[in-house]
């Protein structure tokens, strides 16, 4: 029996959310466990609040978190990542909602046993003091969470 049967990731597309995507396709291939990669993203008709908000954390990478297809391309491209690493079954999903939200919304759908994130915004002062994807996730999951080390 495997440690973990259903293993859920998280990515944005960035560099630094890929290596967390390789290193969950590394050990769900190792475990023989199910890979979720999972990418949230905003609707298309977002509110101007919610988009410049998102543009002041992402910079150069917002255009990856409004609209589904730009979700899509990511998810693709992260499970092509994950299956190069070892992975061998994989699923993809590009789900509405802030980042935390979504992923842990997938969690439960999926029945996850493990949550893989990068810790990319851990270490930061912006971090600190609005929370953090790896901070948050960590503090509000029903399941284990393994924050990869994937920055610096």
């Amino acid at each position: 029996m495997s440690a973990y049967r259903t293993v859920v990731v998280g990515t944005d597309g960035s560099e630094s959310s890929l290596r967390a995507v390789a290193r969950a396709g590394a050990l769900a291939g190792a475990c023989g466990a199910t890979l979720v990669v999972a990418c949230a993203h905003l609707p298309a008709e977002v509110d101007e609040r919610e988009l410049s908000r998102a543009r002041d954390v992402l910079r150069d990478e917002a255009y990856q978190v409004v609209g589904s297809h730009p979700a899509e391309d990511t998810v693709r491209q992260a499970g092509d990542v994950a299956r190069a690493a070892g992975a061998g079954e994989v699923r993809t999903v590009a789900v509405v909602g802030s980042p935390v939200e979504a992923l842990l919304d997938v969690v439960r759908r999926e029945d996850a046993d493990l949550l893989v994130v990068g810790n990319r915004g851990l270490n930061s002062v912006k971090g600190r003091l609005l929370g953090s994807v790896p901070a948050d996730a960590t503090r509000r999951s029903d399941c284990d969470v393994l924050v990869v080390h994937t920055t610096g």
